[in-house]
């Protein structure tokens, strides 16, 4: 049928829908759920896909998810190009494009974003996620009947604006990223559902976190709180939580569930009864540009880029002295910009100083990346007597802790712990030593208009690992841990905790592969008992560049043979067949 016929029945059907309750949507549901579609030639369904493919996610800027939807946005045109010669138009659907998005996205692709469709407090600011997940909402209550009334409200306001932009731009696989996995807005959920199954398109999802990953309804006393939590708050009300449940993810007919790792694909077939043949993985890739080698030259290139960027446009920093900053940190964190900040006023910094060493972490300021711990190594570090004679003697002039990307606004208390800790390792070691520790905060900040004055390139992502001696990643939980793999393929060596779920941390250094194809790492200690050989090897790390290549050159091959672009490339390949073959 004509996709345009398809969506003025489905609007028919959505004014005649009679929605008192979290029932009456699963019904609706359950309504427009579409067959299997006709079997066609692997060309002709090239040809059809090729109208137009969409990516929907809560927003794009800098984070780890929208630069995997760029590498999965170029994949896609490499085998349209590859299969049938042709380019595929393609679109990036979202609730928010922030200015660092523009570093990801190139300007050759479509872009449309759809008012409040962001998730968690960026939804109408979370009121609805907080009632939902945080609030008490009793089964068959008025409040529950109330809420089910709102999201479907919305659900049928954001219906209406992506189902024009399908059919006018002729969308025929649509791929919404965490979109049916974490209920950020579960009305743009419950849209996207509704109208794939109406306009019978195909759906590539893509699921990099679920909501029960680190969330459970029930802990003992004595078992710590999960992160996710509170997507249980109101599991006792059957009928809101069992179409939570059955939109996250949705089981289509069309539907393909594409995970970042194998545990996760593992719960939807054992645990939710997904069949085996619509759950697959799809791991990252590198570009060729992580693996390029580079000398000191380019190492000073990226680092003097940086300073223009950080000073707003002069070659030489002037931090900013640390209380300063925590006291102007709300009017800051409404208008994030790159700043460093130091123990007093009046200090400079120069970047490409020899003797400059430079810790990395190249992540969004969020709780569970544990920041604060790379601050507490530090200040073991710099008490230590490898890397404290260092100093003394001169061939340690400054280091500078880096964090490279910006503070979502629901996490200025991380931040916070962040900044304290950092007071608290330039209280703790020797003044001297102190005003030469900088904290940086670049907010993923690639370009600086001093750059074409200045006859200088932007920064890419690689030249953002360039910068760097060593990478700091403590994290407590990742979908897949990306940073050690930029990090490896660059070169440098990764400080790193042996994150949740532990299947996946071993899955990305190849636990169980051959020597040859393991990440080497240092394993990040949870209990901050720093010992003295491993505080040895860091500082080992820290001063001796040639000790530096003992990582790189085994990590830039292990990488190399594992993750390459064409990796993904045929792994969409793969999905299409499975489209084509009709064995969904």
């Amino acid at each position: 049928m004509n996709m345009n016929k398809s969506l003025i029945i489905f609007k028919e059907k959505l004014d005649k829908a009679k929605i008192s309750n979290w029932n009456d949507i699963s019904l609706f549901l359950d309504s427009l759920k579409s067959e299997k579609h006709h079997k066609r030639t692997y060309k002709n369904l090239y040809n059809i896909l090729s109208k137009g493919i969409a990516f929907i996610t809560f927003d794009y800027g800098i984070d780890g998810v929208s630069i995997e939807i760029q590498k999965y946005a170029q994949s896609l045109e490499l085998l349209f190009k590859r299969e049938i010669g042709k380019k595929v138009p393609l679109h990036f659907i979202g609730g928010d494009f922030y200015d660092k998005a523009d570093t990801v996205l190139s300007s050759k692709w479509n872009r449309f974003q759809i008012q409040n469709m962001n998730g968690w407090s960026k939804w109408s600011g979370g009121k609805w996620f907080s009632k939902l997940f945080y609030e008490d909402m009793p089964e068959k209550s008025e409040i529950s009947d109330q809420m089910a009334q709102e999201i479907w409200k919305q659900a049928v306001n954001f219906s209406e604006q992506l189902g024009k932009y399908i059919a006018d731009k002729n969308i025929e696989l649509l791929i919404p990223v965490n979109i049916c996995t974490n209920p950020g807005n579960p009305a743009i959920t419950l849209a996207v559902t509704m109208l794939t199954e109406a306009l019978n398109i195909f759906v590539i999802s893509s699921n990099h976190d679920y909501y029960w990953e680190g969330g459970k309804a029930d802990r003992p006393k004595n078992e710590e709180p999960g992160p996710r939590d509170h997507f249980f708050k109101n599991h006792t009300n059957t009928e809101f939580f069992n179409l939570l449940k059955s939109l996250y993810p949705w089981n289509g007919a069309k539907w393909l569930q594409v995970n970042i790792n194998e545990p996760q694909s593992e719960a939807l077939i054992k645990k939710f009864e997904f069949s085996k043949k619509h759950v697959f993985e799809l791991s990252s890739c590198i570009s060729d540009k992580f693996l390029k080698k580079y000398k000191k030259k380019a190492v000073l290139s990226a680092r003097k880029r940086m300073a223009y960027i950080l000073s707003d446009g002069s070659p030489v920093i002037h931090p900013t002295e640390i209380n300063t900053h925590i006291d102007n940190l709300s009017d800051w964190m409404k208008n994030q910009k790159p700043i460093v900040c130091g123990t007093k006023r009046n200090l400079e910094l120069d970047l490409t100083k020899k003797g400059t060493i430079y810790c990395l972490q190249p992540t969004r300021i969020i709780g569970r990346k544990r920041i604060y711990k790379d601050l507490k190594i530090l200040t073991a570090l710099l008490n230590h007597k490898k890397l404290n004679n260092a100093f003394k003697k001169g061939k340690g002039k400054q280091l500078i802790f880096h964090i490279t990307g910006p503070v979502p606004i629901e996490h200025q208390k991380d931040l916070e712990k962040v900044l304290y800790a950092y007071k608290n390792l330039c209280q703790n070691v020797d003044k001297k030593i102190a005003d030469k520790i900088f904290i940086v905060f670049s907010v993923g900040t690639e370009n600086h208009p001093s750059f074409k004055k200045n006859k200088l390139e932007k920064l890419c992502i690689e030249d953002i690992y360039k910068l760097a001696d060593i990478i700091l990643f403590p994290s407590e939980t990742e979908g897949r841990g990306l940073p050690i793999i930029e990090s490896s393929a660059c070169g440098i060596p990764i400080v790193c905790s042996r994150y949740y779920p532990e299947e996946v941390f071993d899955g990305v250094i190849g636990t169980d592969l051959k020597k040859n194809r393991r990440i080497k790492y240092i394993l990040f200690p949870e209990d901050d008992n720093y010992k003295t050989e491993l505080l040895d090897n860091i500082s080992e790390i820290l001063l001796n560049k040639d000790y530096r290549k003992i990582y790189s050159k085994h990590n830039r091959t292990a990488v190399k043979k594992r993750f390459g672009i064409n990796m993904i490339v045929n792994k969409f390949d793969e999905f299409v067949k499975i489209f084509q073959n009709n064995s969904i």
